[in-house]
């Protein structure tokens, strides 16, 4: 007896094209925030290495939205209903941190790029062999997000007060900003 061919997604997941519409518009959305954070990072810091640091790290991230944002068009993908409060809401995470230090202020790009990281490789497992292109995009900037992690690492992250605490909560709102991202 052999398998019938189809679609190899469990039932009540998206079809393959509606899935990668999701990941195009998370991953916009995503690129968005995160610059909408360092902007508000760099409004509090002072002149320094950690605001030299995060002035870089903004500079990839508008990189990378810039090609996302292509993706959205050439694709027709519908972007996040959401961004007017991804652009809020990350400006106030990114500004909030910096209040707390510098190293708070990395924690947040710590935890952030942590769940990144895991997302863009939850993205490229399931998208296997096919959208090369799109899996190329996406390894390569997960490779961007490891470095900013490590950055924000070599910046003295673990020196932010409670930084499990701030750690796990930053995670937290950004694991629900990509649920949210993926479907509105």
């Amino acid at each position: 007896m052999t398998a019938k061919p189809g679609p190899r997604y469990l039932p009540g997941d998206p079809p393959p094209a509606e899935d990668v519409a999701r990941m195009i518009r998370v991953d916009h959305a995503g690129e968005y925030g995160a610059i909408q954070i360092y902007a508000g990072q760099l409004a509090v810091l002072p002149r320094g290495t950690a605001s030299a640091a995060v002035r870089k790290m903004a500079h990839q991230e508008e990189a990378h939205l810039d090609r996302f944002a292509r993706m959205i068009v050439e694709r027709r993908v519908r972007p996040t209903v959401f961004a007017p409060l991804w652009h809020v809401g990350g400006y106030m995470l990114g500004a909030g941190t910096a209040l707390l230090g510098a190293p708070a202020a990395m924690a947040c790009t710590v935890a952030v790029e942590e769940v990144i990281d895991a997302h863009y490789g939850a993205q490229a497992a399931r998208l296997g062999d096919r959208e090369p292109a799109l899996k190329a995009t996406i390894e390569e900037f997960q490779a961007d997000e490891r470095a900013h992690r490590d950055t924000a690492m070599e910046h003295e992250a673990r020196r932010a007060p409670a930084y499990l605490l701030l750690t796990g909560a930053v995670k937290a709102v950004s694991r629900m900003a990509i649920w949210i991202s993926e479907r509105f």
